[in-house]
């Protein structure tokens, strides 16, 4: 109460004070407002930290506040004729480098692909095919990095009185070391634990277009959350079940009931052992033929996938290039592989190839010897930017520099292409181009599991090489007959035309949903057809309120933060599938639009509605 009335009273001083300028003053009194109302939000004791109305982080203050960017000369994006002068060089902001401006929403694709992200405005990137890039705005980056400064350093005052209080009440066992220390315990403790409860929710239904999220609350300054009998039914924009498979199906559930009474949930065994069953060996032959591959293998999780596979094919001596924004089971498997890894930048043929000249030039490390074999690792689309991988330019620059091409179709097989067979049926590339193909039965199928493409000598190593293989106990059959199904209702052998008329859906869902949320002013990453559609949100306090009072609002969204993304872009990964009805995207829309503008996350102007032809005629 008296912080409160303090800072009324400060306030009113500032206001009614003449020997300022108006502009000075607004600038002034911004800036106490963010410092001294950010103390006084961290006096409130809340009662309710699951409530969307209620704030939940430092930060939370910036929601309130009017926008930095009206104190500088710089409008976010602009293309004035000041800001281009100003931003003429390259500047670098702690750390990040940011690009030319932006000129406006245009194609770097033919056939309406939106190119929106070359870089994500980290590093010196190349440009999109038409020139452009997004830029993060100045103001952003400030205001982020200013409130993730007030967290981390009201974070490591607590801890500082926290040792002080119990210098006596050493929770370790005398003489071990503590288990969890460091810089992502304090992260846990001091960040995610505020705003967890925007992770993680529990479903009780099928992950369909519709589900029903179990409510949850905390007594404990949200540490723990604990499990109520109440449900909320929500819209689904969160699970990747691209195709609707998920659900119950007329052809799929059939067929994995019989195949849970024939063969049990488990096999009990590995592949190598009595895990192999007439089911496992049809998913490998019916994926070959579906990807254009001369043989295909199974592995039990997408994640081991890749994580387990690439150490298997270069080693000591090889050398990995990844694409910047690679998943993270890329990232794993390139380490334990014992290679070389190379990065270059995010979907950059031209870096690509500069990285594959230097490496070739300067040979292993010290010894200098050529590489033993060289890989390009790269995504189809990026799972938490939507974009699609420029596939043909990298697979012309591989094949000059003799070089394999690893392809992670994780988010892709299924979900784009005319038949759903990927990027490379999208983009126009023949998978005879790509040397290793991967992709998991997660997203598009319904199901669980991965699969690794390629020629029959590579699967044939993989067979006698691979623990994932060998030492682990083969996918659960039901599962692999749901894969099955799920395929041949794509391919239209189930005697239907369904899976040519949900492949339809989930295009036309798609960029459907891309082109409104763009309409409404929000900044939106990746390209047409992509089904993955991440919103940008920036800064943490964004991250909670964005994410809980969608789900007020009976609309499920996951959000995105450090460490899946770099600290500053922060964001809401929009999932849209098949099974979504055209009144749920117009619900979706109306949700998320109120929210943005409650959050303060609509970066452009919203475009005007567009008059129908009828009530154009009545105004004339």
């Amino acid at each position: 109460m008296y912080a409160t009335l303090t800072f009324d009273c400060i306030y009113g001083a500032l206001q009614c004070y003449p020997p300022l300028p108006p502009r000075k003053k607004k600038g002034f009194f911004l800036l106490f407002q963010i410092g001294f109302g950010s103390f006084h939000l961290r006096l409130v004791q809340r009662s309710n930290p699951s409530s969307p109305r209620r704030p939940v982080a430092i930060g939370d203050l910036l929601l309130h506040l009017p926008s930095l960017k009206s104190l500088f000369s710089l409008p976010i994006h602009t293309t004035s004729e000041s800001a281009q002068g100003f931003l003429k060089k390259p500047s670098i902001i702690f750390g990040i480098q940011e690009s030319p401006p932006r000129t406006g929403r245009i194609s770097a694709r033919e056939g309406g692909s939106s190119r929106t992200l070359a870089n994500r405005g980290f590093g010196v990137g190349e440009l999109g095919e038409a020139g452009e890039m997004v830029r993060l705005p100045y103001t952003t980056a400030l205001t982020t990095l200013f409130s993730y400064g007030l967290l981390f350093a009201f974070g490591q005052l607590r801890d500082f009185f926290r040792k002080l209080i119990d210098w006596f009440k050493a929770k370790n066992v005398k003489g071990y070391a503590p288990i969890c220390l460091g810089l992502e315990d304090f992260y846990v403790r001091r960040l995610y634990l505020r705003i967890q409860d925007c992770f993680g929710r529990p479903i009780a239904s099928a992950p369909d277009a519709w589900f029903d999220v179990v409510e949850r609350y905390s007594n404990d300054s949200n540490k723990t959350l604990k499990r109520t009998s109440n449900t909320t039914r929500c819209l689904n924009l969160g699970s990747y079940n691209y195709l609707g498979f998920a659900a119950a199906d007329e052809y799929c559930t059939p067929l994995v009931i019989e195949s849970l009474k024939k063969y049990s949930p488990s096999t009990c065994s590995v592949r190598v052992d009595g895990g192999t069953t007439k089911l496992h060996t049809e998913l490998e032959e019916l994926v070959a033929r579906f990807v254009g591959k001369p043989a295909a293998i199974l592995f039990g999780m997408g994640y081991v996938t890749n994580s387990a596979i690439i150490p298997c094919l270069v080693g000591k001596g090889g050398l990995i290039i990844s694409d910047s924004l690679n998943h993270n089971s890329i990232v794993n498997g390139a380490r334990g592989s014992g290679a070389t890894v190379r990065v270059f930048q995010h979907n950059s043929p031209a870096h690509l190839e500069e990285v594959l000249r230097e490496q070739i030039a300067g040979g292993q490390p010290r010894t200098h010897r050529p590489w033993k074999k060289i890989i390009v690792i790269v995504e189809g689309i990026y799972s938490m930017e939507g974009e699609l991988c420029k596939l043909p330019e990298i697979i012309a620059v591989c094949k000059k520099y003799k070089a394999y091409t690893y392809l992670d179709e994780a988010h892709s097989i299924g979900a784009v292409g005319q038949s759903g067979r990927g990027v490379c049926e999208l983009l126009g590339v023949d998978p005879a181009d790509v040397d290793i193909m991967m992709g998991t039965f997660t997203k598009s199928f319904g199901s669980c599991g991965g699969y690794i493409a390629a020629s029959k000598e590579i699967i044939q190593h993989l067979k006698l090489s691979c623990p994932a293989h060998i030492y682990a106990t083969s996918m659960s059959p039901p599962a692999v007959q749901q894969v099955i199904s799920a395929i041949k209702v794509i391919l239209g052998e189930d005697g239907s035309n369904r899976g040519a008329q949900k492949l339809a859906r989930i295009r036309e869902n798609s960029n459907f949903f891309r082109s409104e949320l763009k309409k409404m002013g929000f900044e939106v990453l990746g390209d047409n057809d992509s089904p993955v559609m991440p919103i940008m949100l920036y800064n943490p306090a964004k991250i909670p309120a964005f994410s809980r009072e969608c789900l007020r609002q009976k609309v499920a969204v996951v959000t995105v933060a450090f460490p899946a993304t770099p600290l500053l872009l922060a964001r809401a990964r929009i999932c849209i599938s098949a099974s979504h009805t055209r009144e749920d995207l117009i619900k979706a829309l109306d949700v998320i639009s109120r929210v943005g503008d409650l959050v303060g996350i609509k970066y452009f102007p919203a475009e005007p509605p567009k008059i129908a032809e009828a009530d154009h005629d009545k105004l004339e």
